[in-house]
């Protein structure tokens, strides 16, 4: 099902080539301002037209359908619409039955018994993310005034050094490839106390939503995987003061699936774009044959580049579920 959520609940609906993307959030409160250019900045950081991301142009600007009367939310459920523009369906007539490698192809076939929109992905392009960075602005509105995001890129392509970025991205693309890259989000200003063990830890409902996010393949909080690499006496954080402020933060400011005042630190893996300009062999289902496959269309060399606002709103949106 397309929900998430219980105190901040959202559904999104839509397709890549459809005629519009939406999102219903339930559980905000009546009283907040709110208007269309609140959306504008987080709104322009997944926009394209950096190097390196899709040549698709789309406006994205928000319609406030419902659940919004003088410029303040009402407490009813919130309706958020963006409408497709750019779309060039005619690309996707090659892949509808010559799967891309990778990609959401050829599971979506068997699961809706051929019935599902192969236009772009349909609903399971990313570019439904939209809709979550639109979720993120509200759910960031009923957050504590103490919580300040900061989200960066800290790996493209396997380069850790951000002046080599540039780089990175365009000796893929003139290969006609693709790459992928660690997004990091961190969160100051948090609370001591958020989380519900044991199954809706921060740890769970962050990673549940983050893992939404197509071409996450990977969610890490703290030290994460290299924690394992480490011994108690390294990896512990000693606590400094009443408060729980500790020394190191090698938990990535929780524990036992609670805040614990420290910064909040969560990293995602984005895997390489799939969709990719060189010649690829793959199943073709009209032929029952592995043959040559040459993508069209218009696609991101490194969609981690505006993934990076995505995985925040869904960090927030977690957040947002543990306020009452």
């Amino acid at each position: 099902m397309n929900q998430f959520g219980q105190n901040f609940r959202l559904a999104i609906w839509g397709e890549s080539h459809g005629p519009q993307i939406g999102v219903t959030i339930d559980g905000i409160p009546a009283g907040i301002p709110l208007a269309p250019e609140d959306f504008e900045q987080d709104l322009a950081r997944r926009r394209s037209g950096a190097s390196g991301t899709t040549t698709r142009r789309e406006p994205d600007i928000p319609q406030l359908v419902t659940g919004i009367y003088n410029g303040h939310t009402t407490g009813a459920p919130l309706t958020i619409e963006f409408a497709n523009r750019d779309v060039h369906s005619q690309d996707y007539d090659t892949v509808t039955r010559h799967y891309r490698p990778s990609h959401s192809d050829q599971v979506a076939y068997h699961k809706f018994n051929g019935f599902n929109d192969p236009r772009g992905g349909g609903h399971f392009s990313a570019r439904l993310t939209v809709a979550l960075v639109a979720a993120g602005v509200v759910a960031k509105k009923i957050l504590p005034a103490s919580m300040c995001f900061t989200t960066r890129l800290t790996e493209i392509g396997g380069c850790t050094d951000p002046a080599r970025f540039e780089e990175v991205l365009r000796t893929a693309a003139a290969e006609k490839d693709s790459v992928g890259g660690i997004v990091e989000c961190r969160v100051a200003g948090v609370p001591v106390g958020l989380g519900q063990p044991f199954f809706d830890s921060t740890e769970s409902m962050i990673a549940h939503l983050v893992f939404s996010i197509p071409a996450v393949k990977g969610v890490e909080f703290g030290n994460g995987f290299a924690a394992a690499r480490l011994r108690g006496s390294q990896n512990n954080d000693a606590i400094a003061d009443f408060e729980g402020t500790t020394f190191t933060n090698n938990a990535g400011g929780i524990n036992g699936g609670v805040t614990n005042g420290n910064e909040l630190i969560v990293r995602a893996a984005i895997k390489p774009t799939p969709s990719i300009g060189r010649e690829q062999m793959t199943y073709n289902l009209a032929t029952n044959r592995v043959e040559p496959l040459t993508i069209r269309g218009r696609h991101d060399v490194c969609v981690a580049l505006r993934g990076a606002v995505v995985v925040e709103a869904a960090v927030a949106i977690a957040l947002a579920n543990f306020i009452r």
